[in-house]
């Protein structure tokens, strides 16, 4: 191993740092993700917990819509380390996590029961965990809240923790202090209170107010390549995913374990359909504004996009998210559905005196006419895609398929004769001109 103390490498003072929890703490708990690093660290503890004929417990928090090749790391964590695990505690509920691919939902909620038809796989069924779901709440968990933030349940877990042990307890965190700019800030802030003032422990605090819990973090000083190394070196479990990073480009700096829809959603959601596709597909159905957050990662452009209207915003204002969000990625469709809408809208102001501020918002009888104007039958033909906009009352025209062709061949790759859309006369249209561009 590379870094040297004294006398010392990164691996021997992590095992001198798990021999020190284990001495000074009868409970103890370790939180892993699945990732290398707690993967890493669960491993050694198991190795340390043995020798000192200790036992411990472990957190891991399942946020759903995750690789399936972590869920199988995870199961295969589980069967190495049952030796000397009590609690497997394997969290599965409503937690409120980052949505950054949708501009009208900033927030997702993980294991919600009211879209469990949309999960992106099932419960474990193990009978050898503590399977925690919004149904089988342990005693003493009234502080749950549905929706609550990913950080104030792991606060709130350490503080239950040591009052259902009564007494103080150690909570191993697998993080590297290389790896982010907040990660080193949490190593070496001179703020928090240490225990017996080693630098790589904080007290766990909540609003200020001290638990008996104190954060361990073994691995802080190691590195990405202190990481394989000791992974080859001792032949340790770790998740397969990192093989699949690695072969589709990734330097092994550059693997991340990320959330799709967090931040770096670009990266994150354009990983999952590379990895695993299967899983990626299920990861744009789960998420309100993730299947339009395909704009990164589109298969078609002028498929169906399958979204859904928040309950806070009206038609008309959904309309017009649609109408945005189509022109980050195609601004030529949004301003082809722009013509149509305002011919429609001039149309009907001419005919009965409506102008697009008096328009209703949901539907409303018109004696005398089939179809009525409304906001929500403007966003639905904007949610179908509906190039003719046909439910608008349009009929394909040549200016339309002269159009068409000028998309097609500017996104080549996006629009093609298997288009995911319902009409069938925009899917041949499609064909015809993808035909048409190739004898040419």
């Amino acid at each position: 191993m590379p870094k040297i103390y004294l006398d010392k490498n990164v691996y021997e003072a992590a095992l001198d740092r798990l021999d020190l929890i284990f001495s000074h703490f009868s409970h103890v708990y370790f939180s892993v993700s699945g990732g290398k690093d707690s993967s890493i660290m669960l491993q050694l503890a198991a190795q340390q917990a043995k020798k000192a004929g200790c036992r411990f417990d472990v957190l891991y928090i399942d946020l759903e819509a995750q690789y399936q090749a972590t869920i199988s790391h995870i199961h295969e964590l589980i069967d190495c380390t049952k030796d000397v695990v009590n609690n497997w505690y394997w969290i599965a509920l409503p937690i409120s996590l980052r949505n950054a691919v949708s501009a009208i939902s900033p927030k997702w909620t993980c294991w919600d029961k009211k879209e469990r038809e949309k999960w992106v796989r099932p419960l474990p069924e193990r009978t050898d965990i503590c399977l925690i779901t919004e149904d089988t709440l342990p005693d003493g968990w009234d502080w749950f809240v549905c929706g609550m933030e990913f950080e104030e349940f792991i606060l709130c877990f350490a503080k239950w923790y040591t009052q259902y042990h009564n007494g103080p307890a150690a909570a191993g965190i697998g993080i590297r202090s290389d790896e982010s700019l907040n990660r080193f800030r949490t190593i070496i802030s001179a703020d928090k209170e240490r225990f017996l003032d080693f630098g790589w422990t904080t007290r766990v605090k909540i609003h200020d107010k001290p638990t008996d819990c104190f954060n361990f973090y073994p691995l802080y000083d190691w590195s990405a390549s202190d990481d394989w190394t000791a992974i080859a070196r001792y032949d340790l479990k770790f998740n397969r995913i990192y093989e699949l990073m690695y072969k589709n480009g990734m330097s092994i700096y550059e693997q991340r374990l990320c959330q799709p829809y967090g931040d770096d959603q670009r990266k994150s959601l354009n990983q999952f359909r590379y990895l695993e596709p299967e899983t990626w597909e299920k990861v744009l159905l789960r998420v309100e504004g993730v299947n339009f957050g395909n704009i990164y990662c589109r298969t078609s452009l002028l498929g169906n996009i399958r979204s859904e209207k928040p309950a806070d915003m009206t038609w008309e204002q959904y309309a017009v998210f649609l109408l945005e969000s189509l022109g980050l990625y195609a601004p030529e469709v949004r301003d082809h559905y722009y013509r149509k809408i305002k011919k429609f809208m001039i149309w009907w102001e001419k005919e009965i005196g409506i102008t697009s501020s008096d328009m209703p918002d949901e539907k409303w009888d018109r004696p005398g006419y089939r179809q009525s104007p409304y906001w929500k039958r403007v966003a639905r033909a904007v949610e179908k895609n509906d190039f003719w906009m046909t439910s608008l009352s349009f009929s394909e025209t040549k200016g339309d398929v002269k159009r068409l062709m000028e998309l097609k061949k500017k996104y080549a790759f996006l629009i093609c004769r298997d288009i995911d859309t319902t009409n069938t006369k925009l899917r041949q249209a499609a064909a015809r001109i993808e035909d048409e561009l190739t004898k040419a």
